[in-house]
């Protein structure tokens, strides 16, 4: 995986970004699992809850797959295209405080299957482009990212 890195927010190239906070990786078997950025979840702060729509749910385009709490922030998680709920990390459940730790791993939030496979990644970039769109975001918002390690 090629990393991009920017004020040490972490930026994986081969995903699709919302280009607000949410991330986006194709899997093998047709469905896209869903997560938040680096500079999202530093933003956010010390995760302490987080809820996650049941597996089987149907979202439509922009629709929240998920809520997240910290101390001085919550917020949904968007999904940028219609599709059904077919896995949801659990972990989370438990222990939220993970997306601060590990965001493009195993903090991963939910995987969907796209309504329209085909057009499923429109509304999102990947690349130069995306890179590009979330350096000038985390500058915007004066984003330096940190790792939390417990």
């Amino acid at each position: 995986m090629s990393m991009s890195e920017y004020r040490g927010c972490e930026l994986p190239e081969d995903l699709f970004y919302d280009l607000d906070y949410v991330w986006v990786r194709p899997e093998d078997d047709g469905t896209l699992t869903i997560g938040v950025t680096d500079p999202a979840q530093t933003m956010s702060g010390r995760l302490q809850k987080a809820r996650i729509k049941k597996v089987g749910t149907h979202l439509d385009a922009g629709r929240h797959v998920g809520t997240l709490e910290s101390g001085k922030w919550a917020g949904g998680v968007p999904v940028p295209f219609a599709g059904e709920v077919v896995a949801r990390n659990d972990a989370l459940l438990e222990d939220p405080h993970m997306i601060n730790i590990d965001p493009y791993g195993d903090a991963w939030i939910a995987r969907v299957k796209p309504d329209d496979p085909q057009h499923a990644l429109d509304h999102v970039k990947t690349g130069l482009e995306a890179i590009e769109a979330l350096q000038a975001w985390i500058k915007r918002y004066d984003v330096q990212c940190m790792r939390c390690s417990d």
